[in-house]
């Protein structure tokens, strides 16, 4: 584990900045700064902006200076970079876009929708995620012979299918549909029910044979899981935090469990454009992980 910062370079306030990495944990570069004296307001999602006047200091005091190039590489190989348009500067624009385009009959719905995704206590089930399951309906829907008037519907599915998240599987879906019915007044009363019903529906991912639209918001869930390594990585530290009032010990057991669920789900994507894309990373993802709890459990 390392801490890395490169030369002082990028211009702001009057003078030039650095940027703080880990190319491990963020608990590591959080301890560090705490240790330096950098307030927590440098922090930016996942490194610190440092002004040149410390530079030499945080060199003496352990870090590593590389070149910028360097830095980025190893913090993209870390799983620890945010990607650019993943930053709340970025993210919220584009979802309040998608949100004006899909029912732009209902904008402050679409912002109670944006501050539920936004709630602290998230980490993986936050606004990030939301645009991920969005982006990869945008991959799906083409080839997915789903007519055009229910698109809208499951679009709007998406949105609200983890709106409700206090970490009570089951429940928050639950929950989450009950909104969907309580809120969406400019839709027909039919239309309504099936945005509620599509969230019912990722409880266990578990859509009937003939459920289009059902088997592409599961499918749109769980492309997380064939995420790049570094890339997955990052996504089961967000869980864990979503998770982090509970002990390690059960916390282990009920991920275990979990995904063990998930890879004996036949099939675990439903859609062919689906299981081209993700299925074969998934499955190696999952038992990947699976070893790592296995091997755990045995030592």
């Amino acid at each position: 584990m390392t801490v890395l910062i490169d030369p002082p370079f990028w211009p702001a306030h009057g003078t030039v900045f650095s940027h703080l990495v880990s190319d491990a944990t963020l608990d590591e570069l959080h301890a560090f700064a705490k240790a330096a004296g950098i307030p927590e307001r440098a922090f930016d999602g996942d490194h610190y902006d440092v002004a040149e006047r410390h530079f030499e200091r945080l060199v003496a005091a352990g870090a590593v200076s590389v070149s910028g190039k360097e830095l980025a590489r190893r913090l993209a190989a870390s799983g620890l970079r945010i990607p650019a348009r993943e930053r709340p500067d970025k993210i919220l624009p584009a979802l309040r876009d998608r949100w004006a385009r899909l029912l732009p009959q209902e904008p402050g719905l679409g912002e109670s929708l944006l501050e539920r995704w936004g709630e602290p206590h998230r980490h993986y089930h936050s606004r990030v995620h939301l645009l991920n399951v969005l982006e990869a309906l945008d991959l799906l829907l083409p080839d997915a012979g789903l007519p055009a008037d229910r698109q809208r519907g499951l679009l709007l599915a998406a949105w609200f299918h983890d709106a409700v998240y206090r970490g009570v599987p089951g429940q928050d879906e639950e929950d989450s549909a009950v909104l969907a019915e309580t809120t969406l007044h400019s839709l027909p009363a039919t239309e309504r029910a099936d945005v509620a019903r599509l969230v019912r529906v990722t409880a266990d991912h578990a859509p009937g044979p003939d459920d289009i639209a059902a088997q592409l918001l599961c499918d749109a869930d769980l492309s997380v899981l064939a995420w790049p390594a570094p890339r997955y990585a990052r996504y089961l530290r967000a869980v864990r935090a979503d998770y982090a009032h509970v002990p390690d010990p059960d916390f282990a057991r009920g991920r275990a469990a979990v995904v063990a669920q998930l890879l004996s789900l036949n099939p675990l994507f439903h859609s062919p454009r689906a299981r081209s894309l993700w299925l074969g990373k998934a499955q190696a993802n999952l038992r990947s992980e699976l070893s790592g709890f296995e091997r755990t459990s045995d030592a």
